[in-house]
């Protein structure tokens, strides 16, 4: 039987030398991880509308969607995660909150090894910062 598939999106926020973090709700699949703001990509829907509705939905902000920086599959026992992330500008004066999330962060690089990410996030974002995770 083949596994469901999941199309996901993420927004990579820089500014200022730290990056927008997310931390899910404790309710949701893989409880209090932390991840880039984004989330599933509905039929019909391109990329970039998934990612600023998702986005608008979690933080509370639009965001303008740039290139994509990278994308991953990941295979969980049930699913797979089809994970694309794309750099995102916030749009001006825009000031991000916890609208749908447990928490947000802005962190550097390197405090990334200081949250944990689900699997398939910290795969992408290995590839995308060249950080390696023991």
């Amino acid at each position: 039987m083949a596994k469901e598939v999941i199309r996901v999106v993420a927004a990579v926020i820089e500014r200022d030398g730290r990056y927008l973090i997310t931390q899910r709700n404790a309710s949701a699949t893989l409880p209090l991880l932390w991840e880039f703001p984004g989330g599933r990509v509905e039929r019909d829907e391109t990329d970039a509308d998934a990612l600023v509705r998702e986005v608008r939905g979690r933080i509370g902000v639009a965001v303008e969607v740039g290139g994509k920086l990278g994308e991953h599959v990941h295979e969980y026992a049930s699913y797979e995660v089809h994970l694309t992330m794309f750099s995102c500008k916030l749009v001006e004066g825009a000031q991000p909150y916890p609208a749908s999330v447990n928490d947000l962060r802005w962190v550097t690089s390197r405090e990334f090894l200081d949250y944990d990410f689900p699997p398939a996030d910290e795969k992408t974002m290995s590839k995308l910062l060249g950080l390696v995770r023991n």
